[in-house]
């Protein structure tokens, strides 16, 4: 079959783009592929991980995030402590201007609690993000049976 109108497939290529496109802008603020691992149906808790890249001159804040899907959700870090590994909340994380945070395992995170129900893989939920100069973002949490490979975990597996 033969497209005869270019603007018919210049439609259909952006539908899927769009339909493939996992990322969020929110003035200088772009989220890069938020996602959550699949969790047993058992498990208590969930977490939500994305990259912010602060595209501006002008540090913000993450200041905190909710989703239907848990009564609440907080943000947290990993620390090493007295050769510990621990995880704590934290009331606000900086995103420096120019700069980028990421939100992955063992870093910082959205711990979700108090979950209605784990979703499973494939399945996507809402998750609004309250910065404190951008104002808030709502994006769709990808859930995943693995972590993303990242440019670099790609480049280190060459």
């Amino acid at each position: 079959m033969r497209l005869r109108n270019p603007l018919l497939l210049a439609a259909l290529l952006g539908t899927s783009l769009l339909a493939n496109a996992h990322e969020y802008s929110l003035g200088q603020l772009h989220i890069e592929h938020p996602w959550s691992r699949a969790m047993p149906p058992v498990a208590p808790t969930a977490a939500a991980y994305f990259v912010v890249h602060n595209q501006g001159r002008q540090a913000d804040r993450l200041l905190g995030a909710e989703t239907p899907l848990a009564a609440k959700a907080e943000l947290h870090q990993h620390l090493h402590a007295d050769g510990v590994m621990k995880m704590q909340q934290v009331q606000a994380v900086e995103i420096p201007a120019g700069g980028e945070v990421q939100f992955a395992p063992m870093a910082y995170h959205v711990m979700l609690f108090g979950l209605q129900r784990q979703a499973q893989a494939g399945e996507r939920f809402p998750l609004t993000l309250h910065f404190e100069k951008a104002g808030d973002l709502q994006v769709e949490v990808a859930v995943q049976e693995e972590a993303p490979m990242t440019d670099k975990a790609e480049a280190h597996a060459h």
